[in-house]
């Protein structure tokens, strides 16, 4: 028997850029549970302040309590931990952990079968367990229940049920909230698809649709990045092609863009935890299934190539201006896989960074958004983040790779001495020696 939604009790697994927006949303109008495996991240969200500014500090403070006996009397609200105890006594769980990929582009679904075994020994007749991690179709029923029946010794779809939502977070874009996307929703039952469509739609001011089963939504999810990934890796190449012509390839797309039916995507790097690794999710199970995704796999090829692209066409540009390359000074601008955002994951900025270094060049990155701590440890890479801006003079080539709104007022400008690579195409055409 399901839980009425008014006395649900949600537990939110993984309180990164996905599950706090979610924990958060939730706990206006729910009990809600937000566990995580960092012990500095609970610390830091339990202060009321959320690093990954995805959710505003004056919001998170204004839902957080402090103990389970306070979220029970209030009735609503979100208690903030790394214990299971609290975690207990949810009827409803959704996991929002990351599914990363391995140095082979290879899946790794030990999040995702981590949180399902923590689930698994806490699970009672009745419970739900939603999961919101991007993965390719048949993982939540053929990878994660199992999990789920093994460590509950409960039996699927008869004491307790599954559904899948694709998250749709946005990293930095303050205009489409978790509340404001349009969700894709699906259960293991027909009776459990109404269940968890209705919880969703309890908080999703933009609307829900009802996949027709958890596999279609599970695709679904995996193919809006697969998709906006060969869009980019296009244009991409279009780039390439249009460089070796002599052509200005943001001239060509203004020009193709006066057609109603043209789509406006733009060259770049492709970072980040969605773009660059979903699609090698759907060709894992293509792969799997004796199908080789050639247009898929050719995307990502293609995008991987941009950051070396980048560097050697910014040393060629030095060698036509007679400027040494071996120990020259160079100014990365932008170490986030995007623009006002301080998220680092996959930042396709490090391949820039390590061709440079390849050439003996003495390579500076400067980006105020990025935590340089976090970088280090992530990347083994020094970030200037903080303190006086680096004297733009002092360099033989800059890079401005992502295009943080401070960028765009700095006197950044070619000279006889100086290189500089436009990747975003933010600043004038006069101004710059190279644009993708």
């Amino acid at each position: 028997m399901l839980t009425k939604l008014q006395d649900s009790k949600i537990a939110i697994i993984g309180l990164g850029y996905v599950g706090l927006p979610l924990a958060a949303a939730f706990a206006e109008k729910f009990k809600t549970v937000g566990f995580d495996i960092d012990p500095k991240r609970v610390d830091q969200l339990q202060k009321g302040h959320d690093r990954t500014l995805e959710v505003e500090d004056t919001q998170l403070q204004s839902v957080l309590v402090k103990t389970s006996q306070e979220l029970e009397s209030i009735g609503k609200g979100l208690l903030i931990t790394d214990a299971v105890g609290p975690v207990s006594s949810a009827n409803i769980y959704i996991v929002t952990v990351p599914t990363p990929t391995d140095k082979y582009n290879r899946p790794v679904l030990t999040p995702m079968l981590k949180a399902s075994e923590t689930i698994g020994k806490v699970l009672k007749k009745g419970d739900v367990v939603i999961y919101e991690s991007t993965v390719y179709p048949g993982v939540t029923e053929e990878e994660c229940v199992p999990v789920l029946e093994k460590f509950s010794r409960l039996k699927f779809n008869e004491d307790f049920f599954a559904g899948y939502s694709p998250e749709r977070i946005n990293p930095g874009d303050k205009e489409h909230t978790v509340t404001k996307i349009l969700k894709v929703t699906s259960g293991s039952t027909p009776d459990v698809a109404d269940y968890v469509d209705a919880l969703y739609k309890s908080i999703i001011t933009a609307g829900t649709f009802k996949a027709s089963s958890i596999k279609v939504a599970e695709a679904a999810k995996v193919i809006e990045n697969s998709q906006r990934d060969i869009n980019i890796a296009f244009v991409n190449e279009l780039s390439k092609i249009f460089n070796l012509l002599d052509i200005d390839t943001q001239e060509v797309l203004e020009a193709a863009g006066t057609k109603w039916n043209f789509m406006p995507f733009k060259p770049g790097l492709v970072g980040g935890h969605c773009i660059g690794v979903d699609p090698y999710y759907l060709a894992q199970k293509a792969q799997e299934s004796g199908y080789h995704p050639e247009i898929i796999l050719a995307g990502r090829r293609l995008n991987d190539s941009m950051g070396k692209h980048v560097a050697t066409e910014t040393i060629k540009h030095m060698m036509r201006k007679d400027l040494k390359v071996i120990d020259a000074k160079v100014l990365i601008l932008g170490f986030t896989f995007k623009e006002d955002c301080p998220d680092v994951r996959n930042t396709r900025v490090i391949d820039i960074y390590n061709e440079l270094m390849s050439f003996d060049m003495e390579v500076d990155v400067y980006d105020s958004w990025a935590d340089s701590a976090e970088v280090m440890h992530e990347y083994g890479v020094e970030v200037i983040n903080g303190g006086t801006k680096p004297n733009l003079e002092d360099y033989s080539a800059i890079i401005l790779a992502v295009a943080h709104q401070e960028f765009k007022s700095w006197s950044i400008k070619k000279s006889a001495n100086q290189v500089v690579f436009d990747v975003k195409s933010v600043l004038e055409k006069e101004r710059v020696d190279a644009r993708l």
